[in-house]
Formats: C-alpha cells, structure tokens, sequence
C-alpha cells in the first residue's frame, strides 16, 4: 500500500504537468518556440503519468480492492482499475510516440515501420483488444468503447505508415495533431475514470462525463486538419488584366 501511494502521488504531479501543458501548444503559434515548449512538457508528462499508470494497474490487478470501497466487486475492480488502466496508460504512450515520431521521421516514413515504433503500436492493440474483451465479460460498455477508439487511432496511424504512395509533403502535421490531441483525449479518460471515481463516485458512470474528452478532443482534431488543409491548399491567383 505504501509503495502504491508513493505511485500515486508521482502518477498525479506528472498528470497534472501534462494536463495543464497540454493546452499551451494547441494556443500558441504552430512550429515557434513557445509552442515546441510547451508540447516537450506535456509530452514528458504524459509519457510519466502513463508508465505509472500501468504500474498501478499492475498493483491494482494484485493488490487489495479496498482502497476504493465503492466498487465491491472484484471483477469489475480489475477491470476499471487493472486491465483499462493499464490499456490508457499505454495508449497515452502509444500517441506520445507517435506524434514526437511523425515529425521526428518527417523526412523518412519508412523509419516507422521498424520494431521499434510498430512495437509499440502492438502493445496498444493488443492491450486494447484484452480491455475491450474483458469489458465484454463483465458487461461494461465503457471499457469496450475505449478500447474501440484506441484501436481504430492505431489502424489509422498504420495506413500512413504503410501506404504504397507517398503522401502529401505536409501530411505528417496532421498525424502529429491527431496523435498528440489524441494523447490528451486518452489522459484526460483516465483521470474521469480513476480519479473521478474518488471524489464523486456517484457519476463514474456517467455517459456525459465520459464523453466530453473525447468530444473535445475529436473537434479539435477536426479543426487543425482543416485548417491544415486549407493552409496547404494552392492559392488562388488575382484577376488577371485583360490583354490590350
């Protein structure tokens, strides 16, 4: 017990760091300093708060259930508490990686495709795909849906990485935005989920509140992929003078 509340306490100061961090790079300028800063904070962040979370799924899987009096059942226990949050934690990593990666590679997509990044990738699928069965188990719509989203991210993640064609020049930016928008999304479930749970026990089921960081999170993927768009889009030439 002693050795998990030491977990928790470094799992909540790394969140909060990439929970507060998470926002500066979506406010400031694209590419400058500011933004690099802030995205290097919330990125180390979550990449902390994620390998802590799955080492308190693997305590919570092990140890004791009382610590959350709430839930009473023992299966429903591990599953919220064991293997979904040993799936968000790597999911949180999983999108970090990737979305450093994508601009990291910009230049060399092929680079991807070695075990070293399709590793990962596995690890979130696979963890995914146990989550999302054990869900199934215990009849908890919520764990599957998490699952279902994470997996369909890395599929999505996988069709630029192995397309045949190059794509467009640009193309890793928005891989970048989705991937780390979805880091956000992954980390902010997590904290409804777990924490959530502590201080108002009574809503942790609460579609709403489930819903909301994925809502967010999904507009905001959809408002820098067309703003990208549009900025990569060929600009349009002035009225030409009639020839005399």
């Amino acid at each position: 017990m002693a050795l998990f509340e030491a977990i928790v306490v470094l799992h909540v100061i790394t969140g909060t760091v990439g929970l507060v961090a998470f926002w500066g790079p979506i406010v400031t300028r694209k590419g400058a300093a500011n933004h690099r800063k802030w995205g290097k904070a919330a990125s180390f962040g979550f990449l902390g708060a994620g390998a802590l979370a799955i080492a308190m799924a693997l305590i919570s899987l092990y140890g004791p259930e009382d610590r959350i009096p709430s839930v009473t059942d023992r299966e429903l226990f591990a599953g919220l508490f064991g293997w979904m949050m040993l799936y968000l934690g790597t999911l949180t990593i999983g999108f970090v990686d990737y979305g450093l990666a994508v601009v990291r590679q910009a230049r060399n997509r092929t680079a991807l495709r070695s075990l070293r990044y399709q590793g990962v990738i596995a690890a979130v699928v696979i963890s995914g795909a146990w989550c999302g069965w054990y869900g199934i188990r215990v009849e908890h719509p919520l764990m599957v849906l998490v699952a279902f989203i994470g997996i369909v991210a890395m599929a999505i993640q996988q069709v630029y990485i192995w397309r045949a064609s190059d794509p467009p020049r640009n193309a890793y930016i928005g891989e970048h935005f989705r991937a780390l928008i979805g880091m956000g999304i992954s980390a902010y479930t997590a904290f409804m989920s777990v924490g959530l749970i502590r201080m108002v026990p009574e809503h942790v089921f609460n579609p709403a509140i489930w819903a909301g960081p994925s809502v967010i999170g999904v507009s905001l993927i959809l408002y820098f992929t067309l703003k990208a768009k549009r900025a990569a889009a060929p600009k349009a030439s002035g009225v030409r003078p009639h020839p005399q």
